[in-house]
């Protein structure tokens, strides 16, 4: 009798040491799907790749994610991206604050026209109570965010001549995002901006019917060569572009308080890690500048100063999309960047 009550004690502590590594993986699905906007190359896309492996390691399998490049999961249009995570199309997304502010409008935040002068502002805003702000917004709209990645300050290039200026400005034909405060931005500088998808403005460069464009230099410009279509570059930081790393809110409930603690820590990982790709030679180093130099680009490095008078025509888009964004979340990270 002794000897099966041991054997009962042993089966018990078995059972409740060992169950919440085997029970959850019952209910959980063989795999969940990641959506990314851009391919696997690039900070952006090594970013996701990093999470996905980090949780399969850290969940022994449990938890498997697979990356859906390139925008499998919606058909091209990116803007839609945030509502299929919502529906549970995807389980998970590294995205752009971009592309999930034409439906979650707070998030034109980070597009204001020259609100971030560096990184560290930009740290000082998703690391502080505006960023946990968002952070309810968008649970609430259904995804929760496990951490703030980074695509970049967003920089302007041109095959014409030099921006210096807000007159140099004038008449350029600049693609810009399909978000409408990027169209009122450039129009208020005097320039001409022109909305299409990445392929089409690529050809366009290449055929001179399209002047300029504005993106992160570690992100975009380099890998794909705009030095090659484009002599100049105004490093001006006009707006900033962090990624967001959601879950579909479903999903994240369906994990074990365990699985949530393990792929929360993995999702710090691999945010830190893409943060400091994604700045890599930017924000300790000209690293970054003194390649595209090299490269044959003529590099345009606009000072706090001289970025004022472009900062004052933009003065009425910034008061528009306040209005636009909500007036409480403007003044809290106004308050914080102070």
């Amino acid at each position: 009798m002794l000897k099966f009550f041991r054997f009962l004690v042993l089966l018990f502590l078995i059972f409740f040491f060992l169950a919440p590594h085997f029970a959850p993986a019952a209910s959980y699905k063989s795999e969940y799907k990641l959506s990314v906007v851009v391919g696997p190359k690039g900070p952006w896309g090594e970013g996701a790749a990093k999470f996905s492996e980090l949780v399969r390691k850290k969940t022994d399998g449990r938890i498997n994610i697979k990356c859906y490049f390139s925008g499998q999961l919606f058909a091209g249009k990116q803007t839609n991206e945030f509502l299929l995570l919502r529906q549970g199309v995807a389980d998970f997304a590294l995205a752009s604050t971009i592309n999930w502010s034409t439906t979650i409008k707070e998030l034109n935040l980070f597009s204001l026209p020259f609100f971030f002068h560096d990184y560290k502002e930009l740290d000082r805003i998703t690391n502080g109570r505006a960023g946990k702000k968002l952070d309810q917004i968008l649970e609430k709209k259904g995804v929760v965010n496990l951490g703030w990645g980074e695509n970049g300050f967003r920089e302007l290039t041109n095959s014409k001549h030099a921006v210096k200026k807000p007159e140099d400005l004038k008449g350029l034909k600049v693609r810009v995002v399909g978000s409408p405060i990027f169209i009122d931005t450039f129009r208020a500088l005097g320039a001409n901006p022109v909305s299409m998808n990445w392929g089409e403005a690529v050809t366009a460069f290449q055929q001179k019917t399209v002047d300029g464009q504005e993106n992160p230099v570690v992100s975009v410009i380099i890998p794909y060569k705009i030095f090659d279509m484009h002599q100049y570059i105004t490093i001006w930081h006009y707006t900033i572009d962090p990624l967001v790393l959601g879950v579909n809110k479903n999903a994240w409930k369906s994990f074990s308080k365990e699985d949530q603690k393990i792929v929360q820590e993995a999702a710090k990982e691999a945010t830190d890690w893409q943060r400091k790709k994604a700045r890599a030679g930017l924000e300790n180093s000209n690293d970054a500048i003194t390649f595209l130099k090299k490269k044959g680009m003529d590099v345009t490095i606009l000072t706090r100063e001289k970025k004022k008078d472009f900062k004052d025509l933009t003065g009425p888009v910034y008061k528009k999309w306040v209005e636009k964004i909500g007036r409480d979340l403007v003044t809290l990270a106004e308050e914080e960047l102070k």
